[in-house]
Order: structure tokens, then C-alpha cells, then sequence
């Protein structure tokens, strides 16, 4: 049996612990993009995400593996999107998927939010909300001895929490960054934190991750929020 990481800071200790960046793309989080035309509140992803940028630089620089996660999808004869999936989102997603095209792959939507993959730094392509599904995720971190998944991005309720049940099935430690998520619902993201709290993981400020600065103004605009 493998030791028990019993304390926060063996958790997150760089030598094995992975940085998730989850769906940071313009269709999420960018004016004119899916979300946007869709009328849905970019409000809490636009204000986290300038934080999220910090935080990722000083995350290299502290030694951790991170992992930048995409999703790929396209309304027209895609066969990742199901009849499943299509009914889903035509009930409840006002057009996404079915009507307004959705991080189509090549597509400006589809690029990256201010942020942008260094060399080295996988990116994990999806078609469904769970990272894992589908994808070679679980292969680059074990091939990377990895046992900790620190959870940044895009949407806590949505991908954020579909990924981190199933990493924590797979018995990864979960630790979510509350500042460093974000939803288009605030109601949605306290729940989903809130669920994630109490049974699949840690959830917590930023500022807990030992060797990670960030800026006074960051920290100010944190505890503002």
C-alpha cells in the first residue's frame, strides 16, 4: 500500500502533483464567443481568469506538471456529439451545441483564454465533460507518477466536477483552487465546490500552495471577490 498523504503539503508537493487547466477557451470565457451569444454570465470567468494567468507562471516556476485541457466539439456531423448529448442541450443550453457552433475544432472559439501551453506542457483534448473520457489523460500523469490533480478553470459545476469525480475514483488526492474556478452561475459554483468539499477533495484559496507568490493587487482582488 502506498503512503497516505495525510497533511496538505504532501498532497500538493511538486514531485507529484499535477496543475489542471480545464477549458480556458474563448467560447467559455471570451466577449463574442458561444457563452457570450448565448447570453450566459461571463462575469466570474473574466475576473478569475487574469489571476489564473499569475498563478500559472508561478506554478512553472515552482516545478509543477501542468496539464492544459481542451474540449473539441462542432454542431454539424460530429459524431461525438450524440443524440444524448444534442437532446440534453437543446432542453437546457439555450442553442449551444445545437444552434451556436461550440469550440469547433480550428475555430477561434477553440483557442486557448489568455493563456497559452509552454513546451513540454501536454494538451489533453476532449469531446465530453469528463477529462478522462476518451482521452490519453490518465496515461500522462501516471507515466508522470502523478497522485495529486490541482483543479483550475472552466466550469466548476460542469467539466471541473465531472473530472475530479472521476480522478478521484481512479484514486488521485483532489484539490480544487476556489479562486481559480469559475461557472456561469454563482449558485452552481458554490454547490458544485461545495459537493466537491465534502466528498471527493480538498477545496481551497490559492494561497495555500506552498512556493507560489502572487502579487499584492492579486491578492487584494482575491479577497475582494
Amino acid at each position: 500500500m502506498r503512503e497516505i498523504l495525510d497533511t496538505f503539503e504532501k498532497k500538493v508537493n511538486p514531485v507529484h502533483t499535477a496543475l489542471l487547466v480545464v477549458d480556458v477557451q474563448n467560447d467559455f470565457c471570451a466577449k463574442g464567443g458561444a457563452f457570450d451569444k448565448a447570453g450566459l454570465n461571463l462575469e466570474m470567468v473574466q475576473h478569475m481568469v487574469p489571476r489564473l494567468v499569475e498563478f500559472i507562471e508561478g506554478a512553472r516556476k515552482a516545478g509543477y506538471f501542468i496539464v492544459f485541457i481542451r474540449n473539441n466539439y462542432n454542431s454539424e456531423n460530429n459524431p461525438f456529439l450524440s443524440d444524448v448529448w444534442l437532446e440534453q442541450a437543446g432542453r437546457t443550453r439555450r442553442g449551444l451545441y445545437t444552434h451556436i457552433p461550440m469550440c469547433v475544432p480550428g475555430s477561434w472559439g477553440a483557442d486557448f483564454y489568455k493563456i497559452k501551453p509552454e513546451s513540454g506542457e501536454p494538451v489533453v483534448t476532449k469531446h465530453r465533460f469528463d477529462a478522462f473520457e476518451g482521452t490519453d489523460l490518465d496515461l500522462i500523469l501516471r507515466a508522470k507518477r502523478v497522485r495529486t490533480l490541482v483543479f483550475t478553470g472552466f466550469a466548476t459545476n460542469v467539466c471541473i466536477e465531472t473530472t475530479a469525480r472521476h480522478g478521484f475514483v481512479k484514486d488521485y488526492y483532489i484539490v480544487v483552487l476556489e479562486d481559480l474556478v469559475a461557472s456561469d452561475s454563482k449558485k452552481l459554483h458554490e454547490s458544485a465546490l461545495e459537493n466537491l468539499r465534502t466528498f471527493f477533495g480538498e477545496v481551497v484559496d490559492s494561497g495555500k500552495i506552498p512556493g507560489i507568490l502572487r502579487s499584492q493587487s492579486d491578492v487584494d482582488e482575491g479577497d475582494a471577490i
